[in-house]
């Protein structure tokens, strides 16, 4: 594919809709993502980040609405932008039958990569992603963070300009997710743009410069993740554990609380100071509560609820 214009957004989406047994999974969605940026998509299950990552490397038909990658209009440019398109799924997809090295070497294949380029292309993966010593490795002797930057390295076989990332770091214990992070935090350095879906909060609002949360299929909030901190959320959160009415009265008499919710045998107090509250709970014998500032995950959970999504 030709080289991209810095001027036109890497991603542009214009009333963007798909529907499944007449639901609306995307409904009317309007994106423009920059080249170099790094965006992370949020949203609960069945909320519709899934589907729009597969319109966007056409993989799933669109109902209406435009949606061009690269300047190019999808899905009919979907095999053209696709060799300029990495993405790691969800799932890992690595074939069992094969070594680390060939899983790479046949990957690299079908983008019909010289052999002598390949082979160091290959190498310079194994070594972006530290798998140099396991690259004879079969897959089932791989861990989990293994597999991860494993399928981390064969998305970027082609040299993509555009890294899809479908909840890269679900399942793997700390030092493997903070592993990929560093990976990825290194490929937004050599000025790939990278989208991601994700639910861990951490996650995001360590990683992106730009987040969107999305909820049945629609934008909810589309800003950084500090700045939608700032402007969707109060400053600090007082949570209180198994508290009796009583007390719970008493901390609600606090003027600067500005909102509460209850979720389990948890109730959330969400203001600006907080001094009051504080003060009722430190007299108390009650002792089972956390202040503290307010994060990603109180936006999440105030613009899409707390009920479970299946």
């Amino acid at each position: 594919m030709n080289a991209v214009d810095p001027q036109l957004p890497i991603v542009k989406s214009i009333d963007l809709c798909k529907t499944y047994a007449g639901i609306a999974v995307v409904n009317k969605l309007n994106l423009e993502i920059k080249e170099g940026s790094f965006c992370g998509i949020l949203g609960p299950n069945g909320a519709g980040k899934t589907t729009t990552l597969r319109m966007f490397i056409g993989q799933c038909p669109i109902d209406s609405g435009e949606l061009t990658i690269f300047g190019k209009a999808m899905p009919e440019n979907a095999s053209l932008v696709r060799e300029s398109v990495g993405v790691v799924p969800q799932m890992d997809n690595l074939d069992p039958d094969f070594t680390v090295k060939e899983n790479l070497h046949v990957y690299g294949r079908f983008f019909g990569i010289p052999s002598s380029e390949l082979k160091e292309r290959i190498h310079e993966l194994l070594d972006f992603a530290s798998l140099q010593d396991k690259a004879d490795s079969k897959i089932s002797e791989l861990s989990g963070g293994m597999r991860r930057r494993l399928t981390l390295a064969r998305a970027l076989i082609n040299k993509p300009k555009l890294l899809i990332l479908d909840e890269p770091t679900t399942g793997l214990d700390p030092q493997a997710r903070q592993a990929i992070w560093q990976k990825l935090r290194e490929l937004k350095k050599q000025g790939i743009t990278l989208i991601i879906t994700t639910h861990y909060m951490e996650e995001a609002e360590r990683l992106c410069d730009r987040v969107i949360v999305m909820d049945h299929g629609e934008v909810k909030a589309d800003a950084p993740p500090k700045k939608l901190i700032r402007s969707e959320i109060e400053s600090h959160v007082l949570e209180v554990h198994a508290a009796d009415d009583r007390l719970l009265e008493r901390v609600q008499q606090d003027e600067s609380v500005a909102r509460s919710e209850k979720s389990g045998d948890i109730h959330f107090f969400y203001g600006e100071k907080l001094k009051v509250a504080l003060e009722v709970l430190e007299q108390s014998t009650h002792d089972d509560y956390l202040f503290r500032p307010a994060n990603l995950e109180d936006v999440f959970i105030k613009l899409t609820g707390r009920d479970l999504r299946e």
